[in-house]
């Protein structure tokens, strides 16, 4: 998941791997427990579709830092 400072206010959080899954909130707290309620129904919806719930798997994640020359 990743949550950040919205635009203009409050909080986004989003997760990459559920296309689409984004939520937000006035407080940090308050993103999280929508993301989560939207994580739920998504992992719900896919399996009543029988559908398969996609991973992370064989993927690797990096953070990475660029200075500027």
């Amino acid at each position: 998941m990743v949550i950040e400072k919205g635009r203009e206010s409050g909080y986004v959080a989003s997760v990459p791997v559920l296309r689409g899954d984004v939520s937000q909130g006035e407080t940090r707290d308050e993103a999280l427990r929508n993301v989560r309620e939207a994580i739920e129904a998504y992992v719900d919806a896919r399996l009543e579709d029988g559908l398969p719930l996609p991973t992370e798997e064989g993927k690797e994640f990096v953070e990475l830092q660029v200075r500027r020359r």
